[in-house]
């Protein structure tokens, strides 16, 4: 390469004799004595580093005698062989890169089922609108009444009765059915949701409606929210809240499945319970007597009270999806006369109706007498008039009339059809309560 300096001799016109013309690689020599041109200067003027304003000739120095050439120099840019440390960085890399991988699948497979590569069960998906128990849901509803709800024991002669029942106010009363309650000996004691006990005191009870208040000394009691029994239509969804067969805290969901179903019952001997009952195909059983059945709002409107089943006399009855449950309008109206006066005011009409089979071709329920001052001969009813229906309810046996008059508060006014004779007539007939 040049580096801009000419080094011809003075006024020499070309190049020296054996040397390379203007624009030629120089020469070497080679085996006998042949000149070859040196690969080294082949691209000496394409030299990007020359100097463009150097002379075209590039001067180069005598060939050097045999024996004393330079020494070899490799060209940088020519492929080589791979040092040592080069070949032992290759597996090094592989083998960091392979671990990586390996901890990541081993760990993949943990997770999702096992290092067996089997994995169990598909993708997890968002969960379905019934999971997520909204306040509405029947799990909702259930989780917020739950805590009213309370196991009740009464120690008596034959042993220790076990009912359910639910707080009223926030004071301590519980409102439970009398028969759990009736042939105590006066103690009692309330269990509640977290699993606390309190003793209870009896504050009255209704052998009639099978309606009876306790209450417990305690405070910071949640009571239950009171809906409408008269507003309640077949197929409704409802809960069941109790303690059937002691498993407390249970709860059981079904419907309405019959509305104003007149019910009569009690224990030989023992006091006749009349009230107009819902009947309920929610699972009940011995235990859940005096608990909450409950709305899809959370609202009370009954008592769980009785149910049928197909058992023999002294065998232990089981649900078969019929449940009657007490109105709530009705035992809450017991309740606050139990807790005012201490015993509950019955309703009645003021006429006796006649046995079984009274009714005029199995329709009607026929008037035996009427109290000269009572709620029926102030309507016009006369002994010997046949009830057809009371506010639109067909009768048709004589704890019909019984029942549902008791359903209504004293001081209510029910429309009555009745036939006297060949003729259909209405009456509107004011309810009052019992004298005694």
């Amino acid at each position: 390469m040049t580096d801009g300096w000419d080094w011809r001799q003075p006024g020499a016109g070309g190049a020296p004799a054996g040397q390379p013309g203007p624009g030629q690689p120089p020469a070497t020599p080679g085996e006998g004595g042949h000149v070859t041109a040196s690969p080294w200067w082949s691209d000496a003027l394409a030299d990007p580093w020359r100097d463009p304003n150097a002379p075209t000739a590039v001067v180069i120095p005598a060939a050097p005698v045999p024996g004393t050439e330079p020494e070899p120099v490799t060209d940088p840019d020519a492929p080589g062989r791979p040092k040592l440390h080069q070949l032992m960085l290759i597996p090094l890399v592989a083998a960091l890169l392979a671990g990586t991988l390996g901890g990541a699948l081993g760990y993949a497979f943990a997770v999702r089922g096992g290092a067996a590569g089997t994995v169990l069960g598909a993708a997890p998906g968002s969960a379905p609108t019934l999971a997520q128990r909204p306040p509405e849901s029947l799990a909702g509803v259930a989780e917020r009444v739950l805590p009213s709800v309370v196991t009740v024991r009464v120690a008596g002669v034959g042993g220790t009765s076990e009912g359910s029942g639910f707080i009223a106010s926030a004071d301590g009363h519980v409102i439970t059915n009398d028969h759990v309650v009736a042939g105590g000996t006066g103690k009692a004691s309330v269990i509640f949701n977290d699993g606390s006990s309190a003793s209870a005191t009896l504050v009255g009870q209704d052998p009639e409606s099978d309606i009876a208040v306790i209450k417990v000394s305690r405070t910071g009691l949640r009571p239950v929210e009171f809906g409408d029994s008269d507003a309640l239509a077949v197929g409704d969804p409802v809960l069941a809240i109790g303690s059937p067969l002691s498993l407390a805290n249970t709860v059981t969901a079904g419907i309405v499945s019959a509305l104003d179903r007149t019910m009569h019952a009690g224990e030989p001997g023992g006091p006749i319970r009349y009230y107009a009952a819902i009947q309920t195909d929610a699972a009940v059983n011995h235990g859940n007597s005096g608990g909450p059945l409950v709305d899809a709002a959370g609202r009370v409107i009954g008592v769980n009270s009785t149910i049928k089943s197909l058992v023999a006399d002294g065998q232990e009855a089981g649900n078969i999806g019929l449940a009657f449950a007490i109105p709530i309008n009705q035992a809450k109206r017991i309740t606050q006369d139990i807790i005012g006066t201490g015993k509950a005011r019955r309703t009645v009409i003021g006429a006796q109706v006649g046995g079984p089979g009274s009714g005029s071709g199995g329709s009607g329920v026929r008037l035996a007498a009427v109290e000269p001052a009572g709620p029926a001969a102030g309507a016009g009813l006369k002994a010997g008039d046949v009830i057809l229906k009371l506010n639109g309810r067909p009768m048709t046996e004589p704890t019909d009339l019984i029942a549902l008059v008791r359903k209504y508060a004293p001081g209510s006014v029910v429309t009555v059809e009745y036939r006297r004779g060949s003729d259909r007539q209405n009456a509107s007939v004011t309810l009052a309560a019992d004298a005694k």
